[in-house]
């Protein structure tokens, strides 16, 4: 069993059925899996994106300015990070919600040896506001977040996606799922996991990660006990 992880959710995992925004029973059924992770001992942080709400990209293809773009999709994340907060906590899961962007009224601002203390004190810190410079997506600011804190693995749990894919699933009913991967296979193939800035980091710091369906109850605590589950990507 993994000792110390990073989770990372993805924004759209926090709309359930719904066509956007934040659904508050899914996100309670999240709740209820990090809970049963956090009983089991293991420190947890976690990175929560902001697509379900706000996506810099698209809003750069309308026209917008990328970086002004970016930054509203940083707020995104920070509104997510505290729907997450509140549900744990209801759950009696101590949490800290840690931001790149100062919004002293709901968050602390992220300092390194502070998150490594709030998880040492058996508290899960949710870090938000992605690294609060623009050009940068979740997934690198996941890996960093997670390199930082000295995580053993970082968790990617994927929206109804079971792991990782030689071609995309929703419309090639005969892709191939990987059990087993390196960062250089995803990066020579171009596969979709990640962006390239992400897995670079993951590689260079010889991080491992676990891509798997989050959508499976049960499955939260079978990626911190180290079961086989989804696509492991190694170094």
């Amino acid at each position: 069993m993994y000792n110390r992880v990073l989770l990372k959710l993805s924004g759209e995992a926090l709309k359930g059925n719904t066509e956007f925004g934040i659904d508050p029973i899914t996100v309670n059924e999240i709740a209820k899996q990090i809970k049963e992770a956090h009983d089991l001992g293991v420190q947890i942080g976690i990175v929560v994106g902001g697509g379900n709400i706000w996506r810099g990209k698209t809003a750069e293809g309308l026209g917008m300015d990328r970086a002004q773009a970016d930054y509203m999709g940083m707020l995104a994340t920070i509104m997510n990070g505290l729907a997450v907060q509140d549900a744990l906590e209801h759950l009696g899961v101590p949490t800290r919600v840690m931001t790149a962007i100062t919004v002293n009224q709901v968050a602390e601002p992220y300092i390194r040896r502070k998150a490594i203390r709030h998880l040492e004190k058996g508290r899960v810190c949710i870090f938000v506001g992605g690294l609060g410079s623009p050009y940068f997506s979740t997934d690198t600011a996941c890996v960093l977040r997670a390199t930082e804190i000295g995580a053993e693995v970082v968790l990617m749990a994927k929206n109804g996606t079971e792991g990782i894919y030689d071609s995309d699933p929703k419309t090639n009913p005969n892709a191939k799922m990987f059990e087993q991967i390196t960062f250089k296979d995803i990066l020579a193939k171009d596969l979709k996991v990640m962006d390239s800035t992400a897995a670079s980091l993951c590689k260079d710091n010889k991080l491992q990660l676990i891509v798997f369906n989050m959508n499976k109850n049960g499955n939260i605590v079978k990626a911190v006990r180290g079961e086989k589950i989804g696509t492991l990507v190694i170094i």
